[in-house]
């Protein structure tokens, strides 16, 4: 019975012993592993910013199942750039659309315009439209001088493809003293600023009084341009001479007293003003008289 029970105590001391090697190999691992980690926490750099995928700003708000991810603020300079990016390709967008949309305004009207050259200097832009009135409705018209050529040229602009086509049967149509010649224009029309246009029966009247002059010296004053137009075609009662840095050349409206001197103005195209030689044209704008502005103060 003494020898059952020294066996008993000697087998639960034996177990004490296990169980105390196995906390103290427990705690001894603990420590290991603790101590390598502030080692490696120790190289790491402290200012080293934290990398985040492009992913993870736009998923930051939703949350897996093993964890909650952090949401990160976007600076104020990537919001502006991200923003700014974005205009830009919108306005990039909006370029595009209205350059082809240009490009297909700009080719019907060509295809609706037909080129008319050699026409009498003598002919207005009203009869050169009636001589093409029967071929479709003539929505602009246009007479330009031709500073080689005593003989002018014209753009004629239609509402539809089929009058444009109709006007080129009338190539060699005696039209004033010489036939004129009717072919496809390769160009279109430049629109004028509507704001310029005459808005009154008055400002119509000015503008059978008035020309359109390009290629102009910019030496040239505008006195010496109204002493050059008064002496070979009559009184000038109002002159504009306009031009900028961009162009070499710059560009005037003359309005004379009478309209005879207007068309007289029209030979003038083709003649040398200081080192260039001008073209003369009816001008579709009146010349109106600057308005003065109250001065503050």
């Amino acid at each position: 019975m003494a020898a059952v029970v020294d066996n008993l105590g000697e087998a639960v001391e034996a177990a004490k012993n296990n169980d105390l090697e196995v906390e103290t190999t427990k705690s001894e691992s603990k420590e290991f592993n603790v101590q390598n980690l502030v080692d490696m926490f120790t190289k790491l750099n402290p200012l080293a910013k934290e990398f985040f995928p492009s992913s993870f700003h736009h998923n930051q708000t939703k949350k897996s199942d093993n964890f909650n991810q952090v949401p990160v603020k976007q600076s104020a300079g990537n919001v502006n750039f991200s923003n700014k990016r974005g205009r830009n390709n919108v306005n990039q967008g909006r370029r595009r659309l209205n350059g082809r949309a240009f490009r297909a305004q700009r080719d019907d009207s060509i295809r609706r315009t037909v080129y008319v050259s050699d026409i009498d200097q003598t002919i207005t832009e009203e009869q050169l439209a009636g001589l093409f009135s029967n071929c479709g409705q003539v929505v602009d018209c246009r007479v330009c001088g031709d500073p080689h050529s005593v003989l002018r040229f014209a753009f004629v602009e239609f509402a539809d493809e089929q009058g444009a086509r109709a006007a080129l049967s009338l190539d060699g149509t005696m039209l004033g003293f010489y036939p004129v010649r009717v072919l496809p224009s390769k160009t279109a029309i430049l629109p004028v600023n509507p704001t310029f246009l005459p808005r009154s029966e008055n400002e119509r009247e000015m503008c059978t009084r008035t020309v359109y002059c390009t290629n102009i010296d910019k030496k040239v004053s505008q006195t010496e341009m109204k002493s050059f137009f008064e002496s070979t075609c009559g009184e000038v009662t109002r002159l504009r001479l306009l031009g900028d840095q961009v162009h070499s050349t710059r560009i005037a409206f003359v309005e004379f007293a009478m309209a005879e001197s207007a068309i007289m103005a029209l030979n003038c195209s083709g003649m040398v003003l200081g080192t260039q030689a001008i073209r003369v044209s009816p001008s579709k704008t009146p010349v109106r008289p600057r308005v003065t502005r109250p001065t503050l103060r």
